[in-house]
């Protein structure tokens, strides 16, 4: 599989990377033996980036990863993981949890370094003073070697935006902002990423679940719009017997300006499709028919985390109040 640069980082990462997510049951519960089996085929398929969280399955992701890649040897894969966030409604940025995370987080990947840490979802909290109490502490960890290259990941640009205003960070992480419904990572952040000299990772090509046939999980925040727009978007594949996942890894992956994009199952079988995929010949026509369906949706953005952290609010009143704290899984 063909690896890009990541910025100004000297990481090769693979145009697909491997999110784990899915190892911490965020949309399923998934046995012992998938899981493992998915990272296994993943690094056979040349999946060589994967990313994870604390707060995935409150650690069971990072464990069962330690266990996956005990055997490969260091320089086969590289790996970032998320500290901040340890359960749904649990949030902690203090500097002395930081370097806790750290180190917890090397003990359950069975590693002596990180290569990318990020402070995770700070748009759930008052993100300015999460920031100013956990970056410093991150930065002290990479100083002692701990970690190689730091920064944030999220939905909301507002967030990341401020903290490249006011601190050196490597790298983002944002999740789906570029998919065949939201197109904003290229046309609204990147430029400003590419002034900072900050790598990105683009994540969730799928806009979790919602541009498949697959049920969407409880809570998903998608407006009504969004819902009924992608949905005649997925009919409109189906009758031309078209994957739309395919058209989705096809189009997220296919721009050299984001060297990676971060998919996650439990299921091998569709790990081996992403990769497939991507060798197939692009389906410009189909995705252009699809991005005529969800023109009247296209750009439009959900709420995750607190309203006020969110730069641009686009979805509708319907749904709002009840959705902005929901977010069993955030990238």
């Amino acid at each position: 599989m063909e690896k890009r640069r990541l910025g100004n980082t000297d990481l090769d990462v693979s145009v697909i990377a491997f999110g784990a997510s899915s190892l911490g049951h965020a949309f399923r519960p998934v046995g012992l033996e998938a899981a493992l089996e998915s990272v296994r085929v993943a690094m056979e398929l040349g999946i060589t980036h994967i990313d994870t969280s604390a707060f995935y399955g409150r650690g069971v992701s990072e464990v069962l990863l330690g266990i996956a890649l005990r055997d490969v040897p260091r320089n086969q894969f590289t790996i970032s993981t998320k500290l901040g966030r340890y359960d749904e409604d649990k949030f902690d940025f203090r500097p002395e949890r930081v370097a806790e995370s750290v180190d917890t987080s090397l003990f359950r990947l069975g590693l002596d370094v990180l290569d990318i840490v990020f402070l995770h979802d700070v748009e759930f909290t008052d993100f300015r003073r999460a920031v100013q109490e956990a970056l410093p502490a991150l930065k002290k960890e990479q100083e002692k070697g701990k970690v190689r290259y730091i920064g944030i990941a999220g939905y909301p640009f507002q967030p990341v935006r401020w903290v490249m205003e006011n601190y050196d960070i490597d790298v983002t992480l944002n999740y789906n902002h570029y998919t065949l419904q939201n197109r904003r990572l290229v046309t609204d952040l990147l430029p400003q990423l590419r002034e900072k000299n900050v790598a990105v990772l683009n994540a969730s090509p799928f806009a979790q679940r919602l541009l498949t046939h697959l049920e969407l999980p409880f809570w998903h925040p998608a407006d009504d719009a969004s819902r009924r727009a992608c949905r005649a978007a997925v009919e409109h594949c189906q009758r031309k017997g078209v994957d739309p996942a395919k058209l989705c890894v096809q189009f997220s992956t296919r721009t050299a300006e984001l060297p990676t994009c971060i998919m996650g199952s439990g299921n091998p079988d569709n790990i081996r499709k992403w990769a497939r995929w991507i060798e197939e010949p692009y389906e410009a026509e189909a995705i252009a028919e699809v991005e005529a369906i969800l023109a009247p949706v296209m750009d439009r953005n959900f709420v995750y985390g607190l309203p006020e952290n969110n730069d641009r609010v686009d979805a509708g009143r319907e749904g709002v109040g009840s959705l902005f704290r929901s977010s069993r899984r955030s990238n």
